[in-house]
């Protein structure tokens, strides 16, 4: 039997904060409270522990095995340095792509006008080396 969902609300489980003066951290779910409420705590990242509602967060594929509930803040951060959670979120396709969003916001107009020169350099290159394989092909 396959379920329809794949990230459940549990503890363990690492959240992305989407709102509110942590958004972009991750963190780590401690504590279920109800329906709407978790307490997270993200003592690598910086997040500190509060009680945060689920709209206001992503649930993630990472999962913290094993974790007590309402785990301290110093036993949590040894769990996430020995699950590697940290690493294991840069490795994202996810993370990648916030960060390179990240990236692309701060540049300034010469950034941007530099980095349109070099792909219209790549993009004229690509084009040669095709016309080249048509024309050994026809």
């Amino acid at each position: 039997m396959q379920r329809s969902f794949k990230r459940l609300v549990e503890v363990g489980r690492v959240v992305l904060i989407t709102h509110g003066a942590d958004a972009g951290k991750i963190a780590t779910i401690v504590d279920i409270v109800d329906h709407n409420r978790a307490i997270i705590d993200g003592p690598t990242t910086g997040v500190t522990r509060q009680v945060i509602a689920y709209k206001n967060t992503v649930l993630t594929d990472i999962v913290v095995k094993r974790l007590p509930r309402t785990v301290g803040t110093k036993a949590l951060a040894k769990f996430l340095e020995k699950e590697q959670v940290v690493e294991a979120w840069q490795k994202t396709a996810w993370a990648k792509k916030l960060d390179a969003r990240k990236r692309r916001s701060n540049l300034s107009d010469f950034d941007r006008f530099k980095l349109m020169r070099l792909k219209k350099q790549q993009r004229n290159v690509v084009d040669r080396q095709i016309a080249l394989l048509r024309k050994e092909r026809a």
